[in-house]
């Protein structure tokens, strides 16, 4: 296996000045290529703060994350941004699709913004959509689809960019347990057949059932780093 994400001491510290609140606080943490791994905590743990340094949507206030051997906290803006769009998937609670786009143009916007072929966004699309269950809603809008749907819409969207790995905040919090388990099985398939990487921050046992090494946040520290139990049927 090869490493995807190497944090090393990463803090994050809001309100410096005045009075800190330490979100995440001295972090370690190492992922390997094909992992399918749980951020789990309390609210207020870190686990959204963590996902979203790890990601380059937030700078840590300390510490160095290494993304494919490319230190990401040292990068320049526009940088971040093109290397965002063509390494990392991202995975929202809130789904945030494009509510004008069809289903298939959410999908392909992303490929838009990297400048591919017609002809490969088109496969692209179509192999995705058939993956998460959805080749049948390709021109659907996103207030036309259920909020499962809208989630397979969303993941289908963060594979687009042939992603290294996934960050994955909450996906399943606002669906119901036969679409969360239908989004689990696609996650799980894609991660076991294609070897993606996903990095899920959650407070869903349904997910935490699923993940092969569940990592505990107290506090903005790392508590516990292990597999999961598995549970009795």
């Amino acid at each position: 296996m090869n490493t995807v994400i190497d944090a090393h001491n990463i803090s994050k510290v809001y309100n410096p000045k005045t009075i800190p609140v330490h979100a995440v606080n001295n972090v370690h943490l190492h992922l390997e290529r094909g992992e399918f791994t749980a951020l789990v905590g309390p609210s207020g743990s870190g686990k959204t703060t963590l996902l979203n340094i790890i990601g380059g949507l937030d700078a840590p206030t300390e510490g160095v994350i290494m993304v494919n051997g490319v230190d990401i906290t040292r990068m320049r803006p526009n940088d971040l941004i093109n290397f965002r769009l063509n390494n990392i998937g991202f995975v929202f609670q809130a789904f945030n699709l494009i509510p004008v786009l069809t289903a298939r143009e959410n999908v392909e916007f992303i490929m838009l913004l990297q400048k591919r072929h017609k002809k490969e966004r088109e496969q692209r699309v179509r192999e995705l959509m058939e993956a998460v269950g959805l080749s049948d809603k390709l021109d659907s809008r996103p207030a036309q689809l259920s909020g499962g749907q809208q989630q397979r819409v969303a993941v289908a969207r963060a594979l687009a960019s042939k992603p290294q790995f996934v960050l994955a905040d909450e996906p399943t919090a606002n669906l119901d347990s036969h679409s969360a388990s239908t989004l689990l099985d696609i996650m799980e398939r894609l991660n076991r057949e294609e070897g993606i990487t996903f990095l899920f921050s959650t407070h869903d046992q349904r997910v935490i059932e699923r993940a092969r090494r569940v990592i505990t946040l107290v506090d903005g520290r790392i508590a516990e780093d292990s597999a999961p139990t598995p549970t009795a049927h």
